[in-house]
């Protein structure tokens, strides 16, 4: 496994920027978690008041990893863990009818075509909602880009060697 987990500063950060001091600010949204590693995010999205986080994970261990760390925190219900290629994982979503208020994606650093292969894919998915907001954590010096069709980076935030990069569905 090739975990590298968003480190616990940056993911605070992530949520004090989603939360902007309203601690109820998560409460009932959906969540997608994709390229989900160890699941902190999506576990922290949980811990905030998300009613429901899907988790997407190509490796089976990891996705193994991400239900034990579910169990040991005694959560036992809001999210389904699923095996499998997030670019797919969003057609099936879609066809299931699952719509989203937040994607965080956060593929291996190496993987840099996976960032446009699948923001390029959200952009063309009806699994995020119309206000929805997509955050991608990448290296700090590379780029994922502006715009993926109807997706367009509004805010990109640096912290240490890792930023994030903010988009929603442009006007």
């Amino acid at each position: 496994m090739d975990i590298r987990p968003t480190s616990d500063r940056l993911r605070e950060t992530l949520f004090n920027v989603l939360c902007a001091g309203n601690p109820e600010a998560l409460a009932g949204t959906i969540w997608l978690d994709l390229y989900a590693g160890t699941g902190a995010v999506g576990i922290e999205a949980l811990s905030r008041g998300a009613r429901m986080v899907h988790f997407a994970e190509a490796s089976k261990e990891a996705a193994d990893l991400i239900g034990k760390n579910l169990k040991s925190l005694g959560i036992a219900n809001g999210y389904r863990v699923v095996q499998g290629n997030s670019t797919k994982l969003l057609r099936r979503w879609e066809g299931d009818g699952i719509v989203a208020e937040f994607v965080f994606l956060d593929p291996p650093y190496a993987l840099r075509e996976e960032y446009a292969k699948t923001l390029t894919a959200l952009a063309e998915s009806k699994v995020l909602n119309a206000s929805g907001l997509v955050i991608a954590e990448h290296e700090k010096r590379f780029d994922p880009g502006e715009r993926f069709g109807v997706l367009q980076r509004y805010r990109k935030l640096e912290q240490g060697d890792a930023a994030l990069s903010f988009y929603r569905i442009a006007a």
